[in-house]
């Protein structure tokens, strides 16, 4: 019980909450000073988004991509690499996931969604990787590699659809097979036939993975030190050029496997986009918001998904614009970003502390 409250207790937890809070606070005073109730507005969320089963469901569908890509900029940054390209090894992934699941259906079940899966996963990562052999043996700095992949993977996820995977007369791929599905019928059914699928389930368990690798294991402690200092990585025998490219290339898988979700799970096809989904981006926020720690990043993905699905009912309960949302969470970060700020706030309570502890 002591370690719980320790816990609770902890910068780590203190300030994140604190910043969350004060996002939520200057949100209600822009709303304030536009005309709006910020009480009214904030109720109108929250009803949205646990109001209902179904609006639940769709809330927490809505967590799933952002798991995955807020995972896989959280890796990246632990080996001390900012992966901007997120949102390229996203759609790399989901039109990898789509080819298997449309041009495969003769495979049984058992097969076949594994297959489309580890497809999204292994081509998101070998996406990812690219910028990280760039970096690695030229050192080409990944921010503005990651970010030409992201428009090269958007048109050539486009290209792919067009010339071989689409519906007669549509803007679309063709529908993925049944056998290629993750799509969960029964608690779909039990949540008013919200589009909840088994990549919510999978993005768990890897966040529990991601702990596990990073903090137990050998290779997460190498790419630890890369990251933390590359130069006494290198002098203490570790290969600093191997952990960068297998640190983005893991990092790909994550949010390769996001985009796999989205098309085996939610939608069962792929259209051909006139720009990005923005979820690589929005994935980068959930893991600021997350301090970059996996557990951080599934508590990042609830408050980013709570607040981004719950804006539709600000909108239309409240009246109050769903920007005013984007305001929120741009604050959340900035003080998250600015702790010396936070830490000035709470400096009455730092001081109460330390006197109870002297007495």
């Amino acid at each position: 019980m002591n370690n719980v409250l320790k816990w609770f207790t902890r910068d780590s937890f203190i300030l994140p909450v604190v910043a969350i809070i004060m996002g939520l606070i200057l949100g209600g005073i822009v709303m304030l000073i536009g005309g709006y109730n910020p009480v009214e507005a904030y109720g109108a969320l929250f009803k949205k988004v646990f109001g209902d089963m179904y609006n639940f469901g769709e809330a927490v569908r809505e967590m799933t991509p952002l798991i995955m890509t807020g995972l896989a900029f959280a890796f990246a940054s632990r080996a001390g690499l900012f992966n901007i390209g997120g949102e390229g090894q996203f759609l790399v992934g989901m039109t990898a996931a789509t080819f298997v699941g449309v041009k495969f259906t003769g495979l049984p079940i058992y097969i076949h969604a594994p297959l489309a899966l580890i497809a999204g996963a292994v081509f998101g990562g070998l996406w990812a990787a690219i910028a990280g052999y760039l970096k690695a043996k030229r050192g080409v700095n990944e921010v503005i590699s990651s970010i030409m992949l992201n428009w090269i993977g958007l048109y050539l996820a486009n290209l792919i659809v067009r010339q071989f995977l689409l519906q007669p007369g549509e803007n679309r791929s063709q529908n993925i097979g049944e056998s290629a599905s993750i799509s969960i019928a029964w608690l779909s059914e039990l949540m008013g036939n919200s589009r909840v699928h088994m990549g919510t389930l999978i993005a768990i368990v890897l966040a529990v993975l991601f702990y596990i690798y990073m903090w137990k294991t050998k290779q997460g402690y190498e790419i630890r030190a890369v990251g933390y200092n590359p130069n006494a990585a290198e002098y203490a025998g570790m290969h600093v050029n191997r952990n960068i490219v297998k640190a983005m290339f893991i990092s790909g898988m994550l949010a390769g496997l996001g985009g796999a979700f989205q098309v085996l799970g939610v939608f069962q096809y792929q259209t051909v986009m006139s720009g990005s989904p923005g979820t690589g981006f929005d994935g980068i926020a959930v893991a600021l918001i997350g301090l970059n720690h996996p557990f951080g990043v599934l508590l990042g993905a609830l408050l980013f998904g709570t607040l981004t699905y719950g804006s539709a009912g600000m909108s239309f309960a409240a009246d109050v614009p769903p920007e005013i949302i984007r305001i929120v969470i741009g604050s959340i970060i900035f003080f998250i970003a600015a702790q010396g700020i936070v830490r000035w706030v709470l400096k009455p309570f730092y001081s109460k502390r330390k006197k109870e502890k002297v007495l």
